[in-house]
C-alpha cells in the first residue's frame, strides 16, 4: 500500500544549517499494517510522514501508494490518498464550522464541496452512528460550534473525519503529544477501533514508547534519517521498553537516548 524507495532529504542545503533529515530511508507497508514509528528529536520521523504527505519534495527516491507514484504530486493531490491527523488539535478542524459541518465536508473529500445543498436528515443520522464509536457524546451535540470542545474532543473528531472516506493510508504525526495521559489513552483506544474496523493501513509517529509497543503490528525506530530498528510479529509481541532500549543502543553506538524518548 505504502512503498518508499531509498529517499533523501537535506534542509538548507549547503549552508551552515544543513540538516540532512532522511539519509537513504527504504519502507514497505503492506494493505492493513498498522506501523507505530519512534525515535528522537531530529531522528526524521516527522521528515518522513511529511515526504509521505507531499509537505515538501524529496531530494531523491520514491514514493508510491496503492502502486501509483506520488513522488512529485504536491500536497493537495495526494490527499484523496491519504488521510492525516495532526499533533496540534485545533488544527484539522473548522472551529467555526458545526459539528456535522465539519463531518460533511470530510464526507465529501475528493469531490467538489460545498454545503449548499445542506446536510440531509439521513446523512444526519450517519453522523449520529458514526460518532457513537468516539464515546463523547458528540452524537447529541451535532449542531455545536466545534471551537467549543475540549482539545481531547477534536483530536477525536480529527480522527473520524480522516477515516471517514477510507483512506489508502493514515498519517498519524504524534497526534496524542498534546493531551493529558486519560484523553490520550481514549484517542489511541479509538484510533485502534477504527484501524482495526476499517483494515487501515497505517503510519503513527510517536514519542512514547510503550504506545510505540502497544499499538500496530509493525514498529520502527528512526536514528539520524535512517530505520535503525525494524520489528514486527511475535518479536514486536515480545518487545519491552528496556529490550528496545537496549537495542537502539546496540545499533546506535550510544547509551544516550533522547530525554523525551525516556521521559514519555
Amino acid at each position: 500500500m505504502l512503498e518508499i524507495q531509498n529517499i533523501y532529504k537535506t534542509f538548507n542545503a549547503g549552508t551552515v544549517n544543513e540538516k540532512r533529515a532522511l539519509n537513504g530511508v527504504s519502507i514497505t507497508l503492506n494493505d492493513g499494517d498498522f506501523v507505530t514509528v519512534i525515535g528522537g528529536n531530529g531522528a526524521g520521523k516527522s521528515t518522513l510522514l511529511n515526504a509521505v504527505a507531499g509537505v515538501w519534495p524529496v531530494d531523491e527516491g520514491r514514493i508510491s501508494i496503492d502502486g501509483v507514484d506520488v513522488t512529485r504530486l504536491p500536497e493537495h493531490k495526494r490527499a484523496k490518498y491519504v488521510g492525516r491527523v495532526f499533533q496540534d488539535p485545533m488544527t484539522g478542524t473548522a472551529a467555526t464550522m458545526q459539528i456535522e459541518e465539519n463531518l460533511a465536508l470530510a464526507m465529501r473529500r475528493g469531490q467538489g464541496r460545498t454545503l449548499r445543498m445542506g446536510i440531509t436528515k439521513a446523512e444526519r443520522e450517519q453522523y449520529k452512528e458514526l460518532l457513537k464509536i468516539l464515546d463523547l457524546g458528540l452524537e447529541a451535540r451535532l449542531t455545536s460550534k466545534v471551537g467549543l470542545l475540549s482539545g481531547g474532543q477534536r483530536q477525536a473528531l480529527t480522527l473520524l473525519m480522516a477515516t471517514l472516506r477510507k483512506p489508502k493510508l493514515l498519517l498519524l504525526d504524534e497526534h496524542t503529544a498534546a493531551l493529558d495521559p486519560k484523553t490520550a489513552a481514549k484517542v489511541l483506544d479509538t484510533t485502534e477501533k477504527i484501524v482495526q474496523r476499517d483494515s487501515l493501513t497505517t503510519l503513527m509517529i510517536t514519542h512514547n514508547m510503550r504506545d510505540a509497543i502497544a499499538h500496530g503490528n509493525r514498529l520502527i525506530m528512526m536514528y539520524d534519517g535512517r530505520i535503525a530498528i525494524d520489528v514486527a510479529g511475535e518479536e514486536k509481541q515480545r518487545l519491552t521498553v528496556e529490550g528496545l532500549l537496549e537495542m537502539f543502543s546496540k545499533v546506535s553506538g550510544s547509551d544516550e537516548a533522547d530525554d523525551k524518548l525516556l521521559l514519555s
